[in-house]
């Protein structure tokens, strides 16, 4: 539990603020939920993505995080994925939303996943599409060292969770879940420092490194050098940014 909750301890001040569900990705999770009733949402954070209307309880080991849950929003138990409090079976459907690259045993928590509810939606991403994010390739390659970004690909989540099918999750431009490939087509969000403290990635990476190359991104933007270098990006509505929707149903 240590590691998670000293990152989301860390870095989750101003989550509830930056990391708004967007409606389009929370319609897809819902969909995948199916009829499912009763939901445990594991690695819950601040509640962005739960479903109105069902019953959820959510799991969330960061205090920080479970704090900015709001009014009325599900209870917390604060445990970990790869050992929920829960007997077999005791959910209609899991979902887990941009978590399990945190998890110290990701085999593990999804196995859980799948003993404590029938219906299981994972919403992952793809490292190796997630990694050609020009963020990374021209600025901070650094962040696809990181352990954090070496998550199971989710051929291998379907695998563990019997799932039967993966669906792209696309990123659409006016994004409000500020997520790292949120700003693909906005790129001065990311000068700002509350916006990159919103993402793991960066947030793991010296603060002064982090600080050194948006200046230089800062400098590309104001003299068009970004904008000449991704001239192909400005039309577009949406981007597969590597986001994958894992579904059991």
């Amino acid at each position: 539990m240590s590691r998670a909750v000293a990152l989301y301890d860390g870095i989750g001040g101003s989550y509830a603020r930056h990391r708004r569900p967007d409606p389009r990705i929370a319609a897809q999770i819902e969909a995948a939920l199916g009829t499912a009733r009763a939901v445990v949402d594991i690695g819950a954070g601040t509640g962005s993505y739960e479903p109105p209307g069902r019953v959820v309880v959510a799991v969330e080991p960061s205090p920080v995080m479970a704090a900015q849950r709001t009014v009325g929003a599900a209870p917390v138990v604060r445990a970990v994925a790869e050992s929920l409090p829960f007997p077999a079976d005791c959910f209609d459907g899991a979902m887990a939303v941009l978590t399990i690259h945190h998890w110290s045993d990701v085999v593990g928590g999804l196995r859980e996943m799948v003993r404590v509810a029938r219906r299981v939606a994972v919403l992952t991403f793809d490292p190796v599409v997630h990694s050609r994010f020009w963020l990374f390739s021209e600025y901070l390659p650094e962040v696809n060292s990181l352990p954090a970004s070496q998550v199971l690909a989710p051929a291998a989540v379907a695998e563990v969770i019997g799932a039967h099918r993966v669906e792209p999750v696309l990123v659409p431009r006016d994004c409000v879940d500020g997520f790292n490939w949120a700003y693909w087509q906005r790129p001065q969000e990311y000068l700002d420092p509350d916006v990159r403290a919103c993402m793991s990635g960066l947030a793991m990476l010296p603060g002064d490194l982090v600080a050194e190359r948006m200046e230089r991104l800062r400098s590309d933007i104001a003299d068009g050098t970004w904008h000449t270098r991704h001239e192909d990006l400005l039309g577009l509505p949406s981007i597969d940014g590597g986001l994958r929707l894992v579904v059991r149903q």
